[in-house]
């Protein structure tokens, strides 16, 4: 069974590119439940530690994403590293894709959502090379 995340927390709260805070891990949970809703057989493969690694990851992702839409880029990097833990632990990088069109439906700032919507193709992009 997979083990809980360890190791440094993610981020609770990121700032906007526009003014105002997010809750990330509110924002997380949602997307979590979503995409759960969405892959139900995960919970076989990856028990309740599945569900603290999707939120987990899901809190780093839109702080990515938040400060890629803040000016300072790097998404693209950060998600192509995650792509390749996810991948070598035989992950279907096609669900990291569809988590990440989850997560634009659920964040409600247009800029950060298409940040998150780039991300996706760019992640569908490396599952299929």
């Amino acid at each position: 069974m997979t083990a809980p995340p360890s190791g440094a927390p993610p981020p609770l709260t990121a700032e906007l590119p526009g003014g105002g805070t997010l809750d990330l891990r509110a924002l997380a949970e949602r997307i979590c439940a979503r995409y759960r809703a969405e892959f139900p057989d995960e919970q076989e493969r990856y028990g309740d530690a599945g569900v603290a690694w999707c939120i987990h990851d899901n809190q780093h992702l839109l702080n990515w994403a938040i400060i890629a839409s803040n000016g300072f880029g790097g998404f693209e990097p950060k998600l192509a590293w995650l792509a390749g833990v996810l991948d070598a632990r035989d992950f279907p990088l096609e669900r990291l894709a569809r988590d990440l069109e989850i997560a634009a439906a659920v964040v409600e700032d247009a800029g950060v959502a298409q940040t998150l919507l780039t991300g996706a193709r760019f992640v569908a992009n490396l599952a299929t090379n």
